[in-house]
């Protein structure tokens, strides 16, 4: 078990170095997630407009009906109906109450559809920042690659002009060695360095 632990904070240790080192990754990561959570809210916003309208047309549909049942109630009692006004009562005050339930979750899918509006709001408004830093972390990087590709030429530029690239073999007829041919060079001596370093175990 310990070595899977150590391996796993190795991975994340490695894992948090190579975001440093590229954060863009890590800002499309994070951008990734507000996206999720922006269509998450937008769809519960959906849901709940559709409650909302659902308890409007229940509330209509019920207030209909106590007007119903408040005429039929005053018929039954113009009748002198007793029996009819004891029935009619009893009907408009469990519509009364039902249409109390209605409205009471009404105000509450309302109060919902405004926190979720703003939360909508509040993830969008994250968005765009994360947007606008995504675009200054990448104007960074390509003002960074230029300024060494510029100190590259100039160095190499100069090592030309210096005369650093010299001819390892006089006589031949030419002032300079070619530059590809010396990158070429230096880079095997680079790799004949790593594999000694390999095999003294360093």
């Amino acid at each position: 078990m310990g070595l899977f632990e150590d391996l796993s904070k190795f991975l994340e240790t490695r894992l948090d170095e190579f975001l440093r080192a590229n954060p863009q990754l890590e800002l499309m990561g994070l951008e990734d997630q507000l996206r999720g959570q922006e269509r998450d809210a937008i769809a519960l916003l959906g849901d709940l407009k559709r409650r909302e309208q659902q308890l409007k047309d229940q509330i209509l549909a019920t207030a209909q009906e106590i007007q119903k049942w408040h005429e039929r109630l005053n018929k039954a009692k113009a009748a002198n109906r007793p029996d009819l006004v004891a029935l009619a009562e009893e009907r408009e005050a469990a519509l009364l109450r039902q249409g109390n339930q209605y409205w009471g979750q009404m105000q509450g899918i309302t109060a919902q559809i405004e926190q979720t509006r703003t939360l909508q709001k509040q993830i969008h408004e994250r968005r765009r920042e994360l947007k606008t830093k995504m675009a200054q972390v990448e104007a960074e990087r390509a003002t960074h690659r230029a300024a060494e590709r510029a100190a590259q030429a100039t160095q190499a530029s100069n090592a030309w002009e210096t005369g650093w690239y010299q001819s390892p073999m006089p006589g031949t007829g030419y002032a300079a060695a070619d530059p590809v041919e010396e990158s070429f060079q230096r880079w095997e001596m680079e790799q004949e360095l790593e594999d000694l370093k390999r095999q003294m175990g360093c």
